[in-house]
């Protein structure tokens, strides 16, 4: 939603981008380990430029 990666993510994987926000959300909030992932995560998005 900020950076682009849920929308990134959804057409690599077959979830929806909405259960990726989730997904992303549940992690921060239940094991805090979603921001780091999130932005390792648009970092590869970055550079990988397919």
């Amino acid at each position: 939603m900020i950076l682009g990666v849920c929308e990134w993510l959804s057409t690599k994987t077959q979830f929806t981008a909405k259960n990726i926000r989730i997904f992303f959300v549940l992690a921060v909030l239940l094991a805090g380990f979603g921001i780091g992932a999130y932005l390792i995560l648009w970092l590869v998005k970055i550079f990988s430029k397919e």
